[in-house]
């Protein structure tokens, strides 16, 4: 059994003690693993390593992929504003609930397990997804989707950690791990628009399907095993008790920004929001194998990194889809041309994850974060005034807006991952999984909310427009072909600067909330064992350790 399932009764500050002081096993040259677990030789682990990463890229794919293909399947499927809503957010939204007790659940029956049935249950959902016949069949297949993504990602970090020992290793282990979840929402844009460029709207699922049957096989071989811990209880109800608080979170920010919000129904939204959240923590306080332990957030390294994790993915899914819907509504791009320049992240993220995973044991994760996260505002900045600008400035902004966020989210990993006591990795994995997906959901919610809100009460419809062009960009257009040729230009143009305003606001939020958790990691200094020095976490100072175990080393001691 690996040293992730064996400790589940120590105290984990007697457990970092005692690693400061017991001799380590020695371990053949070239050979890493988790104690109890048979070494893992190089080539097999960093197979482990692709084969977790074709899980999270499959994951993060299907966070923005519908950002392309939404008007084309929304079409076809005659589905509502509010059913496009729930397309989009019931996999975010049931991922982010499903997601805590998915770690728990891969510490009692082992992580191996847990990451083969997710690949299983995405698979199969993948297919519901593309061949639904109606809207509500899309949005079951998309909740069903996020089940078995809910059971692959705290999976993906845990077999990383098991079997990844060397620090050095594993900060490039995580860099790869990092970039790919940022690459894959970078990326998910371009791969709808290319597929809808050949094939009708399901193909953006369907597509799953052989990645899902190669990763299958992959991981089935090289991963490490390990039956887990059986005395873990699997807690369903404190799940079903964060998505109650979730689903009334979004419905009171879709609703609190409609054009003729309900206080009532605000007010029951967010009552049935903060009782779900209350419930759960008040539930977890008091069970013996809670799905999240708050002291985890006691080590201000953990804190600054979920926050980092999730402030990242705010700004990034936020930007991605007001900018997607921009380039295609109001430039008029194809779908393909939409994805493939919002591609111009993944491009920035891709060097900048790998690189930051390999440096991070020099630099400090403090000092990355902080860094990644002005970067990451500096491209959104950039982003927003090259709105009238031409296209390279845009791509531009882009690119560094993914090098900062490819660098916050791989840093961020590291503080989370690295920091926390051996026997809660499967907690802490889904911590950090459920910070990028409450910042996704939020970022969606919130800024798209807005951006729909400032574009109904702004924009000036001309003589002879339906009410309905009002609602969004999508009507407005759809309005026009109703119109003689002059109104239907004064409509365009109208909803055009109305979609720009909110254009504005958005990104301008995104820079903000980029600047503020930038100050809060900056500022931030206590506990950090030396790291703001550029030193890695265990190394000597004066001849004193710094309270973290030393780095296990991939050699014989």
């Amino acid at each position: 059994m690996s040293g992730v399932h064996d400790d589940a009764h120590e105290d984990p500050h007697e457990r970092t003690h005692q690693d400061a002081h017991t001799p380590r096993t020695p371990r053949t040259p070239g050979t890493t693993g988790s104690p109890g677990t048979q070494p893992v030789s190089r080539a097999r682990r960093w197979l482990v390593l692709a084969a977790v990463s074709a899980g999270l890229l499959l994951i993060s794919v299907d966070m923005t992929v519908l950002y392309t293909a939404l008007p084309t399947l929304s079409s076809e499927l005659q589905a509502t504003a509010s059913e496009r809503l729930w397309i989009i957010n019931a996999y975010p939204l049931v991922m982010a609930g499903l997601l805590l007790g998915a770690g728990t659940l891969g510490d009692r029956v082992g992580h191996k397990r847990m990451y083969l049935v997710g690949l299983v249950l995405f698979g199969a959902a993948s297919l519901v997804a593309a061949y639904a016949v109606n809207p509500a069949m899309l949005i079951a297949g998309r909740a069903f989707l996020a089940v078995g993504a809910a059971a692959m990602m705290p999976a993906t970090l845990s077999l990383i950690r098991i079997t990844f020992v060397d620090e050095r290793e594993r900060g490039i282990a995580i860099g790869v791990w990092g970039t790919m979840a940022m690459v894959g929402a970078a990326v998910g844009p371009i791969v709808g628009g290319a597929l809808l460029e050949f094939f009708w709207w399901g193909s953006v699922f369907l597509v799953n399907v052989p990645i899902v049957l190669v990763a299958l096989v992959l991981a089935a071989v090289v991963a490490p095993g390990g039956s887990g811990s059986s005395d873990r209880p699997w807690d369903l109800l404190a799940s079903v008790q964060v998505m109650v608080g979730l689903v009334g979170t979004v419905y009171a920010i879709k609703e609190l920004t409609s054009p003729d919000p309900s206080v009532l129904a605000v007010g029951a939204a967010l009552v049935a929001a903060a009782l779900g959240f209350w419930s759960f923590v008040r539930r977890q306080r008091g069970q013996t194998y809670p799905l999240i332990d708050f002291s985890l957030f006691r080590d201000p390294r953990i804190l600054v990194g979920v926050l980092a994790a999730g402030m990242a993915m705010f700004a990034l899914a936020g930007v991605q889809l007001v900018l997607t819907q921009r380039l295609q509504l109001v430039l008029g791009f194809t779908p393909l041309q939409a994805g493939t320049t919002v591609a111009a992240m993944a491009l920035g993220a891709l060097p900048v994850g790998v690189a930051v995973g390999a440096l991070l044991y020099r630099v400090g994760t403090r000092p990355m974060i902080v860094a990644g996260l002005l970067t990451s505002a500096v491209g959104t900045v950039v982003v927003l005034l090259s709105a009238s600008a031409p296209l390279p400035w845009t791509v531009a902004g882009l690119l560094v807006l993914g090098a900062g966020t490819g660098a916050a989210m791989t840093a961020a990993s590291a503080a989370i991952v690295g920091n926390a006591p051996a026997h809660r990795a499967g907690m802490a994995a889904s911590v950090e999984e459920v910070s990028y997906e409450l910042g996704s959901l939020t970022g969606v919610a919130v800024l798209g909310s807005l951006m729909a809100a400032v574009f109904t009460r702004t924009v000036t419809l001309p003589d002879g427009a339906p009410a309905s062009a009002a609602e969004g960009m999508d009507e407005a257009l759809a309005a026009a072909r109703d119109l003689d040729a002059a109104n239907a230009a004064e409509l365009v143009s109208a909803a055009a600067r109305a979609f720009d305003n909110g254009f504005l606001v958005t990104l301008v939020i995104a820079a903000v909330v980029l600047l503020a958790s930038a100050a809060f990691a900056f500022f931030h200094k206590r506990g950090w064992n030396g790291e703001a020095t550029g030193k890695a976490p265990g190394q000597r100072r004066n001849g004193e350790a710094t309270g973290r175990a030393p780095v296990r080393r991939g050699r014989a001691r």
